[in-house]
């Protein structure tokens, strides 16, 4: 039983402790600081108030933070499962999931897990093993909905990803043909293809009950296509089929041939239209792969075996440096961009040496970028990944002193009395990652595509990476200990300089862009093993004969230089041990992104109107760090997104000074500049806009290429302004504007008459009289893109008499207040144009 001297001292903390409800947020399975979890050497201790965790390390902190002195303390160890609960896990995945009964069980747990809480009143040192009915109401209630509450990183977290098949649209109203007694055999032996009799990969039409072979596979695997050719003889009217042997009481593969689902479908009425045929959908069983499985079988014999070196020697490294990210599904993009980052001295300076500093002043870690990024930094370049005791010894002792109280359970009974709670632990091998769970959320958190567990595109996310960075870089430089310094985005700025060569007046043009990629095509004609690829693609092609000739082998003379004049054996079943990809050097992609590119629609200020030009791009400035993107993507003529399989062999160290741009010569003749606005990349000042549209108002736009583009989904205003812009020379190249421009900030906005831009310009001049030159739109631009916004940009520019590097430390300096101190800055020049203007009156 507790001593009422004890329950007093709790009592007195009652009024901070706060029960969470349905909706409330509970972060209580990973320290806010570091990777500790209840699994750690000493467990987690939970704020009863915030409802967020700490590891020992880091509780006294968030209790000075915030004042709080009631805490649970969760501390487990694993008991490891039986040998039956271990072959589940190891059974081969069905289902294209990660997770989930039948999915892909990635790092599935070794152990069971035995918990064990007791309530901590830290400035007291108190702790009461739990559960005690001794204990307030209040504190039972808050202590038990803690324990039952969804963690919020199992609520952002998703549990299963499986392939979401939309409903077709055609299943609800099929169209089936009299059957006539026709049905289809129950024994998969007498399925067969009515046009080649391939006994394999069988698709049934739903609609008029004929058993055609699947499409062929880019591999040459796969089928002949005969249920499509079915589908196109019979007008295209029947578009579903059912893959037969996938066909089991919980489903089947149901494939739509229509133009506009062209994809696998689910068919609600299955089993109807199964029945039609005489198929109990009940009574069937499974007796060949799904296209989930299929997927499943190529992912795992190939993309796994790239990504973790199958079959080779590998040395485990651990430590500082050597610390992993665990998948949390679909989140490879995410690791490898933050694995790139984190080998950066400047993010390591900027994050890990101030971390301590960064946690002190959160005033809410769960959604405070410095604390979540300085979090996974110390991990990653520290090697403190919170795992849990290797060894079966004991977890360390407490740093903070204990009376073991005892304690009634919820029976009533007594235990604890006298004795301090350590359990056991089961021996494992330590391990090497961190799961960075809450990182995810927060950055994801607010876009379509980041918040979601779908597949991402590392580009995407690096960028969306460094604008989340740079917002909050923005407003913590204090708390980061470098108040003066440019944000991180800076050391992977560069530019673009593009050389365009009018080819019907020969005179160029050099264009300027900023960016943080350099994106590459990836030339697969350049490969280095097209011998190599061709006999595999041949010995491929033979297998998908054989198979739908229904035959067992081939074989030909071997006429390789290793053959010594042997036979070739090559049979329908037996594939190769490992695909062959095209192998493409990566001096291949530099050289095709360096190459010359023929413009055909370039419309070239020399001559007034579209012709031909000549383009190459090099790099105007080398950034710090040069990020680089493979393009593995591309589209189709049909406009269908695919995927290159394809190697790109990269050396150590490459020399790329060759790529390094020029600028301008002396002996070349450039165009003339072309209009304002066609320059604008979404950073010209208000008052360089309205001069240029000054300078355009003469030009009305054409209606006609106005009504065009607004048909295409842009916006009226914006579609005006494309068809001034490129001087109405015709909708593609208006649309082209359009697309560089869309994210200019008075895009969608009327464009000015005359009248209305006539008097800003004149006011303007009086005031820049005494006020000093306007700002220079490319630099205004450069600043804008960091985050800035044009009165900001302007403002810090006029405050350093036009300097790009200094107005850049003036508005990090001012992050702080810097409303307060654009308007300084503005008011400055207000009273000095007036007083110019009287002076002249």
């Amino acid at each position: 039983m507790v001593s009422e001297e004890l329950m007093g001292s709790v009592r007195k903390q009652m009024s901070t402790v706060r029960v969470p409800a349905h909706y409330d947020r509970v972060y209580k399975d990973e320290c806010q600081f570091s990777f500790d979890t209840p699994l750690s050497a000493n467990g987690l201790y939970i704020n009863l108030n915030s409802w967020q965790a700490f590891g020992q390390e880091y509780v006294e902190i968030d209790s000075k933070r915030s004042g709080q002195q009631l805490y649970v303390h969760e501390l487990w160890h694993k008991v490891p499962l039986s040998a039956e609960e271990r072959q589940k896990q190891e059974q081969t995945p069905e289902k294209l999931a990660i997770g989930g009964d039948s999915g892909f069980q990635v790092d599935g747990p070794a152990h069971s897990i035995d918990k064990h809480s007791e309530l901590v009143l830290l400035g007291d040192n108190i702790r009461v093993p739990l559960p005690c009915l001794d204990l307030p109401e209040v504190i039972i209630n808050a202590v038990d909905a803690i324990q039952k509450h969804d963690s919020a990183s199992k609520q952002d977290k998703v549990q299963v990803w499986e392939e979401q098949r939309p409903v077709s649209k055609n299943a609800l109203g099929l169209h089936q043909e009299a059957s006539t007694g026709k049905t289809i055999p129950s024994d998969p032996s007498q399925w067969a293809c009515a046009e080649t009799g391939v006994k394999e990969n069988l698709w049934l039409n739903l609609s008029t009950g004929t058993i055609g072979s699947g499409r062929q596979n880019w591999d040459g695997t796969g089928g002949n296509g005969a249920a499509l050719r079915h589908f196109e003889a019979t007008g295209s009217k029947y578009p579903l089929v059912v893959k037969l042997g996938t066909i089991t009481p919980h489903g089947a593969d149901v494939f739509s041939y229509a133009p506009d689902e062209n994809d696998m479908v689910e068919d609600p009425k299955l089993a109807e239209h199964l029945s039609h045929w005489g198929i109990n959908m009940m009574a069937m069983q499974k007796t060949e792969k799904t296209m989930a499985e299929a997927e499943i079988e190529a992912n795992k014999d190939f993309e796994w075996s790239h990504i973790t070196e199958s079959g080779k020697q590998l040395m485990p490294m651990s430590g500082p440096g050597y610390v992993g990210l665990k998948n949390l599904g679909n989140s490879c993009y995410m690791n490898s961009i933050l694995q790139a980052l984190w080998t950066l001295p400047q993010l390591q300076r900027r994050y890990v040496d101030a971390a301590k500093h960064i946690y002190e002043t959160a005033q809410d870690p769960a959604n405070d970028f410095p604390t979540q990024m300085a979090k996974v930094g110390v991990a990653l370049s520290k090697g403190r990944t919170g795992a849990p005791p290797p060894s079966t010894a004991a977890p360390m002792e407490e740093d903070i002193p204990t009376r073991a109280i005892a304690s009634k359970d919820a029976a009533g009974q007594v235990s604890g009395a006298g004795t301090t709670v350590k359990p056991s632990y089961s021996g494992e091998e330590e391990h090497n990652w961190v799961e960075p769970q809450a990182f995810r959320s927060l950055v994801g958190k607010g876009h379509a595509d980041f918040s979601s567990g779908h597949q991402q595109d590392a580009r995407e996310y690096f960028q969306h990476l460094l604008e989340v960075m740079t917002r909050a870089e923005r407003t913590s430089m204090q708390r980061l200990g470098q108040p003066d310094q440019p944000p991180t985005v800076d050391v992977f700025r560069f530019e673009l300089e593009d050389r365009i060569q009018c080819m019907e007046s020969s005179r160029l043009s050099y264009k300027r862009s900023l960016t943080n990629v350099l994106a590459m095509d990836i030339p697969v004609d350049a490969a280095t093993n097209k011998d190599e690829l061709e006999d595999f693609q041949e010995r491929e092609a033979k297998r998908a004969k054989l198979k739908s000739e229904n035959a067992h082998a081939y074989i030909q003379e071997d006429t390789s230089a290793s053959s010594s004049g042997q036979a070739k054996h090559i049979t329908a079943d037996n594939a190769d041990s490992e695909t062959v990809l095209p192998r493409v050097p990566f001096s291949a992609c530099l050289a095709k992104w360096a190459g010359e590119e023929v413009m055909a629609d370039y419309f070239s200020a020399a001559v007034g109107h579209k012709t031909q030009a000549k383009r190459f791009s090099r790099i105007a400035n080398f950034p710090p760090y040069l990020m680089l993107q493979m393009n593995r993507y591309f589209v189709t003529e049909q406009w269908v997104a695919k995927k290159l399989e394809v190697l790109v062999d990269v050396p150590e160290q490459v020399d790329l000074e060759w790529l390094r741009g020029s600028g301008p010569q002396p002996h070349e003749q450039l165009q003339p500049e072309e209009p304002a606005t066609s320059s604008q990349a979404g950073g010209l000042s208000a008052l360089a806009a309205a001069a240029a549209e000054q300078q355009q108002a003469s030009v009305q736009p054409d209606p006609e290429i106005v009504s065009q583009l607004v048909g295409m989904g842009f916006s009226e205003n914006g579609s005006k302004r494309a068809a001034v812009a490129t001087q109405n020379v015709g909708t593609e190249g208006a649309m082209e504007w359009v697309l560089g421009h869309m994210e200019d900030a008075n895009f969608n906005e009327p464009m000015s008459q005359p009248s209305e831009t006539a008097a800003p310009s004149q006011t303007s001049a009086a005031g820049s009289a005494s006020a000093g030159p306007a700002a220079d739109p490319e630099t205004v631009m450069m600043l804008v893109s960091m985050g800035f916004t044009d009165a900001q940009a302007a403002a810090a520019l006029k405050a350093c008499h036009g300097s790009l590097e200094r107005a850049a430390d003036w508005l990090f300096s001012h992050a702080d207040d810097l409303d307060s101190a654009v308007a300084a800055v503005s008011g400055a020049a207000a009273p000095e144009a007036a007083a110019s203007t009287q002076g002249e009156s």
